[in-house]
């Protein structure tokens, strides 16, 4: 199958420099017989392919819900679907289920608060100061706000 800019060179040699099929294949490297062909189109029509049918096919629903109940391995799904009756290889059934598997949710949750919205506090204590005659435990209070991160 060639594309539309091979098309118009074909024409374009056939029509205004006067070359022959042969001229014109040897020239872009193609069959002379599909040369031929597309100097006597009328105009450039791209052929479509027809949609075809897989081996994978009476089975992309049961591996759909395999999917929703528990996520199951490739390798999982093809040796489920091949006890029911699937001839195909393991590649297709690889390919097939990255495409329709769920998307992998991230392993953390990230918190934005607006400013004055959220404080972490925390109270510590750094042993005992001399007070006087006595020791006293000397505590503290650390609080950090979620916005801007400032103690």
């Amino acid at each position: 199958m060639i594309d539309y800019e091979t098309y118009v060179k074909i024409k374009s040699f056939h029509e205004r420099h006067g070359l022959t099929g042969s001229q014109i294949a040897s020239k872009l490297g193609l069959d002379r017989r599909t040369v031929e062909k597309w100097i006597d189109a009328p105009r450039f029509c791209q052929r479509e392919s027809g949609l075809r049918s897989s081996k994978l096919d009476p089975f992309k629903d049961q591996i759909k819900r395999m999917l929703e109940f528990y996520p199951y391995s490739a390798t999982q799904i093809f040796q489920s679907i091949s006890q029911d009756g699937f001839d195909g290889g393991y590649t297709i059934v690889k390919e097939y289920v990255r495409k329709v598997r769920p998307p992998k949710k991230k392993a953390f949750l990230k918190l934005a608060f607006a400013p004055g919205e959220c404080a972490q506090v925390d109270w510590g204590s750094y042993g005992t100061i001399p007070v006087g005659d006595t020791y006293r435990r000397l505590s503290f209070f650390v609080m950090v706000l979620c916005y801007s991160r400032l103690m």
